[in-house]
C-alpha cells in the first residue's frame, strides 16, 4: 500500500460531474483526493477544514446528488492488493478501499480464488462494498468478508471491524447507520477459497451456461457469464448516466407474500436465507406499474431494466428524484409495497 503523509491538495468549488456515475453537474465546496490514510490524517491535523463536514466518495456509483455539496468531499484512492494469510484451502486477501470492486474480482478470478466471482462488474470501490453489503446472483460480500480497517475520525485511531461488528443486512451495515460519518474505511479483507464453490442457481446463470454448452463451469466461466448478463440488462454509466439498481428488492413476511402471490399469480419471489420472509424483485413492481422506459426530458427509467433510473444527458438530481418518488407512490398504490432507495441521496 502506498504511504504518504504529505497534506493532499484541496480544491474549491470543484465539479463532481466526473465523480458520480449519474453524471450530475454539482459542485463540492471543497474537494481532495487521498492515496493513503497517512495523507488524510495529515489533512485532519492541519485543521483548515475542520469547520465543514467531510463526505467520503468512492466510485460515485451509489449516489444521487440533488444539490451542491457544502462539505469537503474526500475521494478515496487508497490502492493495493496483498495476501496477508494463506493455508491449504484459503487465502485472506487485503484490498485498499480505493480499488475498483471489479478489479478486485478480476484479481481473485485470475488467481483462481473463489467466492466473489458472482459479483463481477458491480460498479464502485472496495471500500463502499461493506457499507452496502453489495450482492448479486445469490452472493453477498458478507459471505467472504473477513475484516476491515477504518480510521475513527474522532480519535484518529485505526480500528479493526470483524464481520459481526459490521451488522450486515440486505444492502445494510453498521456504516450506513450508527457508524455513518464516523469512520473512513481504508482496507477490506476477504477470505477466499482455493477450491471453487460454484453457484449457478440464481438468475440466468445456469441458462446461459447451458446455452454455451458449459456443464462444469470454472469460476472464470461464472465471472464471464455474470458480466455478459449484466451488460445485457444494465446500461453502461459511461454511455447513459445511472447508478445501477435505484431501489432495494422489498422483503416481506410470509403472510404478506401470500397476499401478493394470491393477488398477482406468477409474481417472481425468492426465499430469504435463514428467514421465513420472502423477497420480491422491485423491478417487477416498477415495470407492472408502467414505468419501464418512462422519460421526462433527460430523466427517465431505463428501457430494458425498470430498476435503473437514468440521466440521458442533462438531467438534474432533483428531476431524477421526482421520478423516483412518483414510482414509489405508484407502486404503493397498486401493490401496497413501500420501495426503499438503495442509492444514497445528497
Amino acid at each position: 500500500m502506498p504511504k504518504s503523509n504529505s497534506v493532499p491538495q484541496v480544491f474549491e468549488n470543484y465539479s463532481l460531474k466526473e465523480y458520480n456515475t449519474f453524471g450530475i453537474e454539482v459542485k463540492a465546496q471543497y474537494f481532495t483526493i487521498i492515496s493513503s490514510l497517512e495523507s488524510y490524517v495529515a489533512l485532519l491535523k492541519a485543521g483548515q477544514y475542520a469547520h465543514v463536514p467531510h463526505l467520503f466518495l468512492g466510485g460515485g456509483s451509489n449516489i444521487l446528488c440533488t444539490q451542491d455539496i457544502d462539505a469537503l468531499v474526500v475521494k478515496n484512492e487508497i490502492k493495493g492488493f496483498e495476501v496477508i494469510q494463506e493455508d491449504e484451502d484459503h487465502v485472506i486477501l487485503r484490498s485498499g478501499a480505493g480499488e475498483s470492486w471489479d478489479d478486485l474480482v478480476s484479481y481473485a478470478v485470475q488467481h483462481q480464488w473463489s467466492g466473489i466471482e458472482n459479483l463481477a462488474l458491480i460498479p464502485g470501490t472496495v471500500g463502499a462494498a461493506p457499507m452496502q453489503n453489495i450482492g448479486a446472483y445469490g452472493v453477498e460480500i458478507k459471505d467472504t468478508f473477513d475484516h476491515l480497517e477504518a480510521l475513527n475520525l474522532g480519535t484518529l485511531v485505526v480500528e479493526r471491524f470483524e464481520k459481526n461488528q459490521c451488522q450486515f443486512g440486505y444492502r445494510e451495515s453498521y456504516f450506513k447507520h450508527e457508524g455513518k460519518g464516523k469512520y473512513l474505511i481504508s482496507t477490506v479483507c476477504f477470505k477466499l477459497s482455493k477450491k471453487p464453490n460454484i453457484k449457478t442457481s440464481y438468475g440466468a446463470i445456469q441458462t446461459v451456461l447451458n446455452a454455451k454448452g458449459i456443464s462444469n463451469p470454472t469460476i472464470s466461466d461464472i465471472s464471464n457469464v455474470v458480466i455478459e448478463i449484466r451488460k445485457s440488462k444494465l446500461p453502461d454509466p459511461k454511455e447513459i448516466g445511472n447508478s445501477g439498481s435505484f431501489f432495494k428488492n422489498p422483503t416481506v413476511t410470509s403472510e404478506e407474500a401470500d397476499r401478493l402471490i394470491s393477488s398477482f399469480p406468477g409474481i417472481p419471489n425468492y426465499p430469504v436465507e435463514a428467514s421465513t420472509d420472502i423477497k420480491f424483485p422491485a423491478g417487477w413492481f416498477i415495470e407492472q406499474a408502467g414505468w419501464k422506459g418512462f422519460r421526462d426530458g433527460d430523466a427517465g427509467v431505463h428501457v430494458n431494466q425498470a430498476l435503473v433510473l437514468v440521466n440521458y444527458g442533462h438531467a438534474t438530481g432533483i428531476q431524477i428524484l421526482v421520478i423516483a418518488e412518483k414510482i414509489k407512490a405508484s407502486v404503493f398504490e397498486k401493490f401496497g409495497i413501500s420501495l426503499e432507495t438503495e442509492v444514497n441521496i445528497y
